[in-house]
This record gives C-alpha cells, sequence and structure tokens, in this order.
C-alpha cells in the first residue's frame, strides 16, 4: 500500500468491540465501497489492520453473516454477499418479465432518477471520482473506436454507476444498482436491440460523452438534461426494436399462411 491509499480495513481507535467491527464493514458496504463479490482479507490479516483480537474478530463476521452482509465459503474465504439483488425479490422480477408495461415503466424511473443522480454528480463529485469517469469514459472511447462491442456494453454500465457513487447519496447507489442489475439481466430488453440500430452506437457515445462533459464542467442543469435526453433516446430506440421485432413476426406468420395455400 501506498502512502496515499487509504486503508478499508483502519485501526479500530475506541474500545475496540465487535460491534465496532461490524460497523465499520456496515458501513464499507452501505456506502459502495465494497461491493458484492468481493473477498474480505484473511482473518490474521484483518484482525491486524482493525488491531482487535481474532475472536473479537470472528464474532464480528458472525454477526454479519447473521445479518446476510457476508458469506463464508469453505475453504475460500469470507465474501460480501448479493445485497444488491435482494432488493428486487425473484417472484417480481419474473412478474416484471413477463409483462410488457414494465419496460416503459422502468425506463421512465430511470429517467428520472438518472437526472437526479446526474444532477447531483455534478455538484458532489470529487477529484477521485472525476478521475474514474475519465478513465471509464476513455475506455468506452477505445472499445467504440475498436468496434469491441461487448466493451463498449460493460463501460456503458460502468460508468452509470460511477456517476451513481459519484452523486454521494447511498439510496441513489444501491437502487441505481439494483436497476442495472435488472438491465444486464435482460429482464426488460436485450441492450444489443438498441446497439444494433442504426447509427445507435455512435449516438450513444455522443450521449454518454455529453454526461460526462457537464459533469466535469460542474454544470448540474446540463448533467441532468443529458441523462434524461440519453434516456430518451434509450426509450425510443427500444419501442422501434419492439415494434420492427413484432412487424418481423407478423410478416413472417403472413408468409408461413400463404405457404401453405400454396
Amino acid at each position: 500500500m501506498t502512502e496515499d491509499q487509504i486503508d478499508l480495513f483502519a485501526r479500530i481507535s475506541h474500545s475496540r468491540t465487535a460491534d465496532e467491527v461490524v460497523q465499520q464493514i456496515e458501513l464499507l458496504i452501505l456506502e459502495g465501497v465494497l461491493r458484492d463479490g468481493d473477498r474480505l482479507p484473511g482473518e490474521r490479516e484483518l484482525s491486524k489492520r482493525f488491531d482487535v483480537s481474532r475472536p473479537i474478530l470472528r464474532e464480528a463476521l458472525k454477526e454479519l453473516e447473521g445479518r446476510g452482509l457476508v458469506e463464508s465459503r469453505h475453504g475460500g474465504g469470507t465474501f460480501v454477499a448479493d445485497v444488491v439483488g435482494q432488493i428486487f425479490s425473484r417472484p417480481l422480477i419474473d412478474l416484471i418479465a413477463r409483462h410488457h408495461k414494465a419496460t416503459q415503466d422502468y425506463l421512465e424511473y430511470r429517467r428520472e432518477l438518472e437526472g437526479l443522480t446526474a444532477e447531483l454528480a455534478a455538484t458532489r463529485a470529487t477529484d477521485y471520482d472525476r478521475d474514474m469517469l475519465t478513465s471509464i469514459i476513455e475506455r468506452m472511447r477505445k472499445a467504440h473506436a475498436a468496434g469491441d462491442f461487448d466493451s463498449e456494453l460493460e463501460a456503458d454500465i460502468e460508468l452509470h454507476q460511477a456517476i451513481g457513487e459519484s452523486a454521494h447519496n447511498i439510496i441513489l447507489l444501491h437502487t441505481l444498482r439494483a436497476c442495472y442489475r435488472l438491465l444486464q439481466q435482460g429482464i426488460f430488453f436485450h441492450r444489443n436491440s438498441v446497439f444494433d440500430a442504426p447509427g445507435a452506437r455512435d449516438r450513444l457515445l455522443v450521449q454518454h460523452e455529453a454526461i460526462y462533459e457537464a459533469i466535469m464542467a460542474r454544470d448540474p442543469a446540463q448533467a441532468k438534461a443529458a441523462s434524461q435526453s440519453h434516456i430518451d433516446f434509450v426509450a425510443a430506440a427500444t419501442r422501434e426494436a419492439e415494434r420492427t421485432g413484432e412487424w418481423n413476426r407478423i410478416a413472417r406468420l403472413r408468409m408461413q399462411q400463404r405457404d401453405r395455400a400454396s
């Protein structure tokens, strides 16, 4: 660790109880520093960094596991649990996936949520946040220029998540992560259907750059407008893809029926 790095698991400076260890790890999860699937350091290292005894650490980890925040894997260590996935229950996800109306409602919800998030990010982003946003947008541009479709999609999600982190609002952060989880799982629509539209990849890059530039310029009104304009485009492209898909389905049925008649 270099001098300018901050230790996530800093020394407990008070009475060094299991409750204080629990609180520190809970805050790291709540603030989005630790994400689901992240592996905690081993027991010996973690107790040393917290400066607590190993029995106190074990008690704290047991409490965190009981709260569903971490999970122990036999022979593999302790990991942050999938707390994001629990915001939307599996029965609700399945219900959403079966009903077409949910797609437009989802995008309408994201439009308002992401507009607010970008607005806050333009005001609150730290230098570290801005460096992260710059790194992601540069990777997005590189993937776009190379025609690397998968990497560009990955950078797309990362950029939105980083904007969520830059807003420094815990509730927004976790709500957005839950929304992106559903998007990544293809619950509402397949992202390829948007990217495959003629000229869509170029337009999406321009939109992402506009959001990024407004945040970097610390212009909350422009950041909100750029973010909402982006979601409006995605919503329109989704409707067009669905309409075209339905037209194709009807055309195939007509062709099949004519073939049978002949």
